[in-house]
């Protein structure tokens, strides 16, 4: 069986599944319940001066008959007594000597640092994750994103927490900035042993429509939150590549953002984390999940030959280029599979109103058909397709010629003028604007297809 053990920056856990310092980590009880239900390490739900919180703290975007894709929360740090969660910390750390346990920071003054590392040492904790993210309530008071938007700032406190702590530091990054490797380089510069991203992006999830306030609505009101959830990975994944990939940062990433099973976190594992945190997930469906992520990471471990975690970390930053330097000799053209095509023609009408015209529709057929000359590749059909594997992209060219956009422009021969006969879409053929009228307009509905005959044909008026 593949070893799912990690040392994280000197942080031992049994797996890299680590509850992010959030509502499911505000306390012993639940920590305890956690680990053994599988959780590898625990972030505690941020310590520091204890805040009051408000009612209604979050919120949701909802899309088709998936609930929760993104969700929003106004909700600050612990709202419990330091020394109670120090307490519950000592105490967890005993029953679980060899589970991970984090303290997630936040205060402000040099001193208080000062004070606040050394209490959680001596409660037993395994290391240190300082929050410069939360984007809303406490940046308000120049604590979370504030300083993670400010590199000096950033370094500055980091530097302090070094000059005390004895168990290794974890930077907490906010995605809310430009470059997220500014940042991660300051924590670099401060002595950080780690960093973690990303925090939540400041958001608005919704505006209620009939009483015209933004959700989470308190009293009538509402704000800005952070968002997280499913719908946030793909923003995370960029983040953590970008990080891993730059020359100068040579730090272990712990990826945060859009996990919810194995998938998305060998996703973030290939890109360069070599932990994980998750949040929503176990918010929407409980700890239980950690079963489906812990047996389905070590099929796949054992089914791609990797013995540790550590032989899959990055693996897929080879394969992260620059858009200049992508191969422009690579061509793929979409194939329907006529035996699984359910005719809906989603296909045909993303294609003819979203993209480029490469797909028609045939008397006598609910099949639409490939306009192959017409296909540039772009994958909108196969992505819009509810049928797996109905549409896919097979490769059209002869894989044998390279040339990147790189190569052309050192070359002399990318386009520079505005009527250069040189521009990719100078011979692709594009209908003539006038053909487009009265066609969405006598447009029927799915199951009463019009017959086209590859040409653009508009029915008489009634």
């Amino acid at each position: 069986m593949p070893d799912l053990s990690i040392n994280f920056a000197g942080i031992k856990s049994p797996n890299p599944f680590w509850l992010a310092s959030a509502p499911p980590t505000n306390s012993g009880y639940q920590v305890m319940k956690a680990f053994d239900a599988g959780w590898g390490g625990a972030v505690w739900k941020t310590l520091g001066v204890p805040v009051v919180n408000v009612s209604s703290r979050y919120g949701g975007v909802n899309y088709r008959d998936k609930r929760l894709v993104g969700f929003n929360n106004i909700e600050l740090i612990s709202d419990r007594p330091l020394s109670h969660n120090l307490r519950e910390i000592e105490e967890v750390k005993k029953r679980f000597p060899n589970h991970a346990v984090i303290a997630s920071l936040m205060v402000q003054s040099r001193q208080e640092w000062h004070d606040i590392v050394r209490a959680s040492q001596d409660a037993g904790v395994d290391g240190f994750e300082l929050n410069f993210g939360c984007p809303h309530g406490m940046c308000e008071r120049g604590m979370g994103s504030a300083v993670g938007q400010e590199p000096k700032v950033l370094q500055m406190i980091v530097e302090w927490v070094m000059e005390v702590a004895q168990k290794p530091v974890i930077v907490k990054l906010t995605p809310n900035i430009s470059d997220i490797t500014e940042p991660a380089l300051a924590a670099r510069r401060g002595g950080a042993d780690a960093i973690s991203l990303i925090n939540t992006i400041q958001s608005i999830v919704g505006v209620d429509l009939d009483k015209f306030a933004p959700y989470p609505i308190v009293d009538g009101k509402g704000t800005n939150g952070g968002y997280c959830g499913p719908a946030v990975k793909p923003i995370a994944l960029n983040m953590v590549k970008n990080c891993a990939q730059h020359p100068d940062i040579k730090l272990p990433i712990s990826g945060i953002g859009g996990i919810e099973n194995w998938r998305d976190a060998v996703e973030h594992i290939l890109l360069g984390a070599s932990s994980v945190q998750v949040c929503t997930a176990a918010m929407h469906f409980g700890f239980g999940i950690i079963r489906e992520m812990t047996s389905g990471l070590e099929q796949y471990m054992m089914e791609k030959g990797f013995n540790t975690i550590y032989d899959m970390v990055g693996k897929a930053l080879p394969n992260v280029l620059h858009w200049e330097d992508l191969n422009m000799k690579y061509k793929v053209t979409a194939n329907i599979n006529e035996d699984k095509c359910i005719g809906c023609q989603l296909c045909y009408t993303a294609c003819e109103d979203g993209a480029h015209q490469a797909i028609k529709l045939n008397a006598g057929t609910r099949v639409p058909e490939i306009i192959e000359e017409n296909c540039v590749g772009c994958n909108l059909c196969s992505l819009v397709c509810p049928v797996e594997q109905c549409i896919t992209m097979e490769q059209t060219d002869s894989g044998t010629e390279h040339l990147t956009w790189k190569e052309r422009t050192e070359a002399g021969t990318a386009p520079t003028e505005f009527e250069d006969e040189k521009a990719g879409g100078r011979h692709h053929w594009v209908p003539e604007p006038s053909a487009a009228l009265g066609k969405e307009r006598h447009k029927t509905l799915p199951g009463k297809a019009r017959i086209i005959n590859g040409e653009t044909t508009v029915p008489a008026e009634a």
